[in-house]
């Protein structure tokens, strides 16, 4: 059997580059004979190389680097008839479907061992269509102005702060954020109205957040469809407390919570709506998501995803917890009509 790492070399300070010899090693032990290619600034990079490699007969695809190579190696291999296995190695700053994996996230080393539990399990994936294009996405596809949040965060606050840099970023556009009107159509109903953002979500990890789509299943062929249908930035502070407490947000009235195979959205008027997929710009709307059931088998940790443990990361925890306690604590006279918190509070919350 062959495998056939393509790695990221600028992934989580090179990282996965200083490890190369450890993780050859755990898959050759394995019964691989591995090799690798590493990833050139070249558009689809990734993406070219993993179709190359199914084409040539590896058996094994090993994604080593964020959320973006992970997305072009499916890209590259979700199309084709004859697909590999396909293993993750994260090394990046959310490393969102290795969260929904439990494939150990701060360690590659440990994370490449999960290929001599030798499980593995056949996962969904997202395909959009848009027009004569055609992507495919392993996490979250989305579109509005809240999902737009991904493209304005530069990639070394991320580094740095993780999933925090959108509290960053959302902190500063939600006050100007307004609702746009959207068609959204799915297999039960179509939503005809104004929202700030629509999710097509596979996993229960977005962001870095465990809890956005809780009862998510990774291969149950339906997508989780999750419609915010507000702007006001109370109503978005509570949606958020709600996530992290439990995902309790799901039966929220400004929100619009359904599974769902199949969906076509488009903007409900002509201005332009951009379509996010796994984090990055896809593309713009009209768009037609189709969940491809079981597509690719996968290398995990079976044992771990049937447990669901929620194991938090400390740091997150308390983060969590502040903000819970920071949305808990605002009152009706500490914002106005508009959703915006007043001067005192800003104040306050910036000491």
């Amino acid at each position: 059997m062959r495998a056939r790492v393509i790695y990221n070399p600028t992934s989580g300070r090179e990282i996965v580059k200083k490890h190369l010899v450890e993780i050859f090693q755990i898959y050759e032990e394995a019964g691989y004979e591995t090799s690798a290619y590493a990833t050139t600034p070249e558009p689809n990079s990734a993406r070219n190389e993993a179709e190359r490699a199914a084409k040539a007969g590896f058996d094994l695809i090993v994604a080593a680097g964020g959320d973006g190579t992970i997305n072009e190696v499916v890209n590259g291999i979700a199309g084709l008839e004859k697909r590999p296995k396909l293993a993750i190695i994260p090394a990046g700053t959310t490393n969102d479907y290795a969260r929904a994996l439990h494939i150990p996230r701060n360690n590659l080393v440990e994370a490449a061992k999960v290929i001599q539990k030798e499980q593995s399990f056949f996962m969904d994936v997202g395909e959009a269509i848009m027009g004569e294009d055609l992507s495919y996405f392993i996490n979250i596809g989305g579109g509005g102005q809240l999902t737009e949040l991904t493209y304005d965060v530069p990639s070394q606050l991320k580094s740095v702060f993780g999933y925090l840099a959108y509290f960053v970023k959302g902190a500063e556009v939600l006050p100007r954020m307004k609702p746009i009107p959207m068609h959204i159509e799915y297999d039960d109903g179509i939503f005809e109205g104004e929202a700030t953002m629509f999710l097509v979500a596979l996993t229960n990890s977005i962001g870095g957040f465990e809890q956005i789509a809780p009862d998510a299943l990774l291969d149950d062929g339906k997508f989780t469809l999750i419609i915010v249908k507000t702007s006001n930035l109370a109503d978005m502070m509570y949606l958020v407390a709600q996530v992290l407490n439990g995902g309790k947000h799901i039966t929220n009235s400004k929100i619009l919570y359904k599974k769902t195979s199949k969906i076509f959205a488009r903007p409900g008027n002509t201005s332009k709506m951009m379509i996010n997929l796994d984090g990055e710009y896809g593309g713009d709307a009209p768009v037609t998501f189709t969940n491809l059931h079981q597509h690719i088998e996968i290398i995990a940790s079976t044992d771990d995803i049937q447990k669901a443990v929620d194991k938090k990361d400390e740091n997150a925890e308390n983060v969590e917890d502040a903000f819970i306690k920071e949305v808990e604590e605002l009152t009706n006279t500490d914002i106005n009509g508009d959703g915006e918190i007043h001067s005192s509070k800003k104040e306050a919350h910036e000491k």
